[in-house]
């Protein structure tokens, strides 16, 4: 269902537009809402994600409640090969890409010391190789032609400060800070700039699934209690969408290489991570883990690709 109304957006109508989106993990959570408000202010708006169904029936949804150009692309980001073919889609209907969302991810609580190979390589492949090689596909398209664009990656605090229980997601993060960090430089000079934004907790599906299982919530971990937040509440997904459009848009021109917390002052507050789940116990951590299985097979039994 639509997130958004025009008074939700800081900004004048149609003021993207023109401008070329692709959003990676498009179709469900923050990537929605981001595509949303782009795709609202007139921007023609692509999003992908290996659910190739969630992505076909999110662009659907949007084009009826907002009108405008919405694509869904299947595409698994893990695979640059299959990288390379969305963007060969994307250029030949109607042009190069002006912006960039490293959005995709994949996260869930563990304690690291129960993390198998697989389940690393689950999160590090999506968000750290897989956000690379979207990035590095867009970045040599965009040199060859001469176009100027911005990317904005979807990071966490925990890039400053360490993700207990999260380990994989808190070092595949960090790795893409200091991609944008980097690439900001040697990428400048063409007008191609990078900046990322640190979400706090922002109310999603994925967030509920995988980071707060029922268990969690009911013994005070993962986001079950705000109280702990300086403004006692989760993020308004209006608020991050406002955030992404500014740094998407064309006169933010010089807004390059920074990192932007979106969290109510948590980080500084609490830290905000998941350190507070070191009060939990076997018990606690199984019944995590089965929440969490149970969620990863409805996933995938929905994926194309």
């Amino acid at each position: 269902m639509a997130q958004l109304e025009l008074n939700d957006l800081m900004f004048r109508p149609g003021l993207m537009a023109g401008e070329r989106i692709l959003i990676t993990g498009g179709g469900t959570g923050l990537g929605k809402v981001m595509a949303e408000a782009c795709l609202m202010l007139g921007a023609d708006v692509y999003i992908c994600g290996r659910r190739g169904g969630v992505v076909e029936a999110t662009a659907a949804e949007l084009m009826a409640a907002h009108g405008g150009k919405c694509v869904g692309l299947a595409c698994d980001i893990r695979v640059p090969e299959a990288i390379e073919a969305m963007l060969d889609v994307i250029w030949s209907d109607g042009g190069a890409l002006t912006g960039l969302v490293n959005n995709a991810a994949g996260n869930f609580i563990s304690r690291t010391e129960d993390l198998s190979p697989r389940g690393f390589d689950a999160i590090s492949n999506i968000v750290f190789r897989g956000a690379f090689f979207v990035t590095q596909g867009c970045g040599k398209r965009w040199i060859a032609e001469g176009v100027k664009a911005s990317v904005v990656s979807i990071l966490v605090t925990w890039i400053w400060n360490g993700g207990p229980y999260t380990v994989p997601s808190a070092m595949s993060k960090a790795g893409i800070a200091a991609m944008s960090q980097s690439l900001a430089v040697e990428w400048g000079s063409y007008g191609i700039r990078f900046n990322n934004i640190a979400p706090g907790p922002f109310p999603t599906e994925g967030m509920s699934a995988r980071l707060n299982p029922s268990q969690a919530e009911e013994s005070g971990g993962a986001y079950g209690d705000m109280s702990s937040n300086p403004m006692g509440r989760v993020g308004d997904m209006r608020e991050l969408a406002n955030l992404a459009v500014y740094l998407l848009h064309p006169l933010s021109a010089y807004v390059n290489g920074q990192t932007i917390a979106i969290d109510g002052a948590s980080w500084q507050a609490t830290g905000g991570n998941f350190s507070r789940l070191r009060a939990w116990g076997d018990e606690e951590w199984q019944a995590a883990r089965k929440a969490i299985q149970t969620t990863n097979d409805k996933d995938r039994a929905q994926r194309t690709v």
